[in-house]
């Protein structure tokens, strides 16, 4: 969506991902479908040389991603990052409990080392920038996230999938992993139904374990929006995210939602008006008594959800790529340049060729 509304502006973009092709891209071990690129440098430089762009934004902290910011820093380079996913509590959660500390801090350090050359680092919210902050992080600078209210919107309750299932129907949305505190909502003793959309390496352990449960799979499109749109009510177990984008697609449908009041979460309905149709509480299962209790209005929720465009959310976007990097990023990058010359220049007089080893490209630099 950022992409189309860049494009609607009159901007070229250009996404760079990994390359399957190249035998040194791997799937991510339970994560199939996210792949990993080593040793991505020179293609990545042939990528920037060939579109000359005038912004460069750095958008994962993966292989590629730290591949990037090597070639920007090593040119001379501005560019800008952006604050996702919240590795160190997703890592944490998988490793064995006398460890998540050390991982946590651990891998905080290491986010931290590769944000720090950024003029900006985008968080979506108040919580995350304020934790990040505490973090030691640096140039912080919000960046909100939008939904498609004509794609999610009330459709109506009648589904077929959902014809035999009894009401009132609780529905969760997104990964089925550790990371997303899945369990917290499997567990809640409620009436009616639990429906889980989405794929991941805990689907089959959690189909044998939670057998009145109803796994679904993955959907996408106008087959997903329905399906919001025919539940009862929303249900967000996670603790970890930065934001929850399905939390706005649920409100666009027309849902209650129920959550905990984590990051996330707390942020989206910190509004007074979010009080008509979502509740959160630390007891997940109380959190949905509650939403229950709650007048089943869809125009509530849905005026809610209007106010997160992706319109605003590009430009928020555009206007913190524009921000140039800071003075002492710049300097450094110049001294790192003019030693990497004096080197090359030092090696060609050795040789007696009195040139330098490396003809430098041109390119068009970030502001």
């Amino acid at each position: 969506m950022t992409v189309k509304e860049l494009e609607r502006l009159g901007h070229e973009t250009r996404i760079v991902g990994p390359d399957e092709n190249n035998p040194l891209t791997f799937a991510v071990p339970f994560y199939p479908e996210i792949k990993l690129e080593f040793l991505a440098h020179r293609r990545l430089w042939r990528v920037l040389r060939e579109f000359q762009p005038d912004f460069i934004h750095i958008t994962t902290e993966g292989p590629l991603g730290w591949a990037a910011r090597r070639v920007c820093l090593h040119r001379n380079l501005s560019f800008s990052t952006a604050y996702h996913t919240r590795f160190p509590e997703y890592l944490a959660a998988r490793a064995p409990r006398v460890l998540a500390s050390f991982v946590r801090v651990a891998v905080y350090a290491v986010l931290r080392r590769f944000h720090a050359s950024a003029s900006v680092v985008m968080v979506a919210t108040e919580s995350i920038e304020q934790e990040l902050k505490t973090r030691k992080f640096r140039r912080l600078v919000r960046w909100s996230r939008g939904v498609d209210t004509n794609l999610f919107r009330p459709y109506g309750k009648d589904l077929s999938d959902f014809s035999t299932f009894p009401r009132p129907i609780l529905l969760y949305v997104g990964r089925v992993a550790v990371e997303k505190n899945l369990r917290e909502f499997l567990d809640i003793d409620t009436v009616g139904s639990q429906i889980v959309l989405g794929d991941g390496p805990d689907l089959a352990s959690l189909k044998r374990e939670y057998p009145d449960v109803h796994f679904l799979g993955a959907l996408s499109g106008e087959k997903l929006a329905c399906h919001y749109a025919a539940a009862d009510l929303f249900v967000f177990p996670s603790i970890s995210d930065t934001f929850g984008l399905v939390l706005l697609e649920a409100c666009a449908a027309g849902l209650r939602v129920a959550a905990m009041p984590a990051p996330g979460p707390s942020d989206i309905f910190a509004d007074d008006t979010a009080k008509d149709f979502a509740a959160m509480d630390w007891d997940l299962g109380r959190a949905v008594e509650t939403a229950l209790q709650l007048r089943d209005n869809s125009d509530a929720p849905r005026a809610f959800a209007h106010r997160f465009t992706w319109q605003a959310c590009t430009q928020e976007f555009y206007a913190h790529l524009q921000v140039p990097a800071p003075k002492a990023l710049r300097s450094l990058g110049r001294w790192r340049k003019r030693i990497a010359n004096q080197i090359r220049s030092a090696a060609a007089r050795a040789t007696g060729d009195g040139q330098s080893t490396e003809r430098q490209p041109r390119t068009r630099n970030s502001t």
